[in-house]
């Protein structure tokens, strides 16, 4: 990774995780057994990039980051929350997430649902404290993007493909809703604390939705290609499951072009905004080379 990137990553997932610690601190469960669990989940070392998105979306703008917290927060909440599902028996049936037994594996099925489930409820209630000229379209964006219009419509049609011929088209389809909504989201979300206009947005909007195209097709690409102890789970899930992806449909060399190609058109599509997006083109860059 860029030894810029590096540095910036680590400090947006440090500003994250020191917010999210002191919002859970401050909002105690009345289960304790709840609470250990759902701190299990989120704080696994993630990379947290959905938060960093919004940070250098915001810091880009001119924007303060403080005003971001909430929405860094509230994007990677929901996150988190997709993951605990997502790896339950009933979906991927996954027993190690980031090297660590998931969820359902170091508790239970009924807590990692509850865990999911709270998760998400919070995710809203801390956005709830960002500013108030910009909490309803925040709270707008992140519903539309976690719920039956976006990701979970995604994880829906993932569900169907399972052993079935699609599409490229339909492929594309499926990711832009069930990683590239959130991607989208939090890029969106970056750039509504910052005030942005609509023309702005527009940009912003065509890059992450390449972005999260681009962090799919890798993803789909390392489990072909990748070191299991590195990326912390068992390779090879997809094609265990008979899930249509791009490396089945365009072979691994063509796959590879087509994350290529995202990333190119992702960084041109800042190229007409105003103030410095490096960090943003670096972050494209990164999807497409990353090895977890």
């Amino acid at each position: 990774m860029n030894p810029q990137l590096q540095t910036r990553l680590s400090a947006c997932a440090e500003r994250v995780d020191q917010a999210l610690k002191q919002a859970l601190s401050n909002r105690p469960s009345q289960s304790s057994a709840l609470q250990a669990a759902m701190d299990y989940s989120l704080f696994n070392g993630g990379k947290r990039l959905r938060p960093l998105l919004v940070y250098s979306v915001c810091e880009a703008l001119g924007a303060d980051l403080v005003a971001a917290d909430p929405a860094a927060m509230a994007v990677e909440l929901i996150h988190t929350y997709s993951l605990v599902h997502d790896d339950l028996p009933a979906m991927d049936d996954d027993d190690l997430r980031r090297g660590r037994p998931t969820c359902h594996k170091a508790y239970d099925e009924a807590t990692a649902i509850l865990v999911g489930d709270a998760l998400q409820s919070l995710a809203f209630e801390v956005l709830t404290e960002a500013a108030p000229e910009t909490v309803g379209p925040l709270v707008q964006t992140l519903a539309q993007a976690g719920g039956h219009r976006g990701m979970v419509a995604g994880q829906m049609l993932d569900l169907q493909a399972e052993g079935q011929s699609i599409s490229l088209t339909d492929l594309q389809a499926l990711h832009e809703l069930k990683t590239g909504a959130l991607i989208r989201a939090a890029v969106r979300m970056g750039g509504l604390v910052a005030q942005a206009n609509a023309s702005t947005l527009a940009c912003l909007d065509e890059y992450a939705t390449c972005v999260g195209l681009a962090f799919q097709v890798q993803d789909d690409l390392l489990d072909v290609t990748g070191d299991a102890q590195v990326l912390g789970k068992k390779t090879g899930a997809d094609a265990a499951l008979h899930k249509a992806t791009y490396p089945a449909l365009l072979g691994l060399s063509g796959a590879q072009q087509k994350a290529q190609a995202l990333v190119h058109q992702a960084q041109q599509s800042l190229q007409s905004l105003p103030g410095d997006w490096q960090l943003l083109a670096l972050l494209a860059d990164w999807c497409v080379s990353r090895d977890h």
